[in-house]
């Protein structure tokens, strides 16, 4: 019988004040190669997470080599993207960047703790995307739309990432929704498109966009 190939994970949708909260991460099974996942506080599981944003600061920050730390904004907070030499790719593309850029970004949550005890969220890049306005502001409708069906589906009978987060998390998930419907505003409104002046009215072109993005298929440096 032939083996089905490895799926990679659903790279989930999520605005920075979210993503930022999610400090547990857990594994599924005692295999010494199980995915890690982090914990979304809107009940949902992450092993991987897309988000569109503006590139506003890079910094090599690197001693013996090249590791790059990008500093992207959504319009609810902020992204830390890390990339050395085991993510070629997207060192590349942030040694290459020039801020501020609208970037697209596929890639694995990492938490790293302080020497006071205070957990930080951030992301190991697979891949960087340069984008436009418009493209950024899809990802911002799309993603406050998953944001607020999964704060409507917390208390949920049956859903055990819910369960998990209410034990691992003292938040209360209408706030993320908050910030979800506050982005929308801001898209309305016009609020915050620190490019709009230079950004090109198309959408990403065929193949920009990881087409495995939502489908199967800093007090410190963390280490590279």
């Amino acid at each position: 019988m032939s083996q089905s190939a490895p799926t990679r994970e659903v790279a989930r949708r999520v605005f920075a004040s979210e993503f930022n909260d999610a400090g547990y991460t857990f594994t599924e099974s005692d295999d010494e190669r199980a995915p890690v996942y982090a914990l979304l506080p809107t009940g949902e599981s992450s092993n991987r997470v897309f988000f569109v944003g503006t590139l506003t600061e890079k910094e090599d920050v690197g001693e013996d080599s090249e590791y790059w730390r990008g500093r992207i904004v959504d319009p609810t907070g902020t992204f830390f993207v890390y990339a050395g030499q085991y993510q070629p790719e997207a060192a590349s593309k942030l040694r290459d960047l020039e801020p501020p850029a609208y970037v697209a970004v596929v890639g694995k949550p990492r938490t790293y703790e302080t020497d006071d005890g205070t957990v930080r969220v951030s992301v190991r890049p697979e891949s960087i995307t340069e984008v436009d306005a418009a493209t950024r502001d899809r990802w911002v409708a799309e993603t406050a739309r998953r944001t607020v069906e999964r704060v409507a589906a917390f208390d949920d009978e049956g859903n055990e990432y819910a369960r998990m987060a209410r034990e691992e998390y003292d938040l209360d998930p209408e706030t993320y929704k908050a910030a979800a419907l506050s982005a929308l505003e801001d898209l309305d409104d016009g609020a915050g498109d620190e490019l709009a002046g230079d950004a090109a009215d198309e959408g990403l072109g065929d193949g920009d966009v990881p087409d495995d993005a939502d489908a199967t298929g800093p007090a410190g440096t963390p280490d590279p």
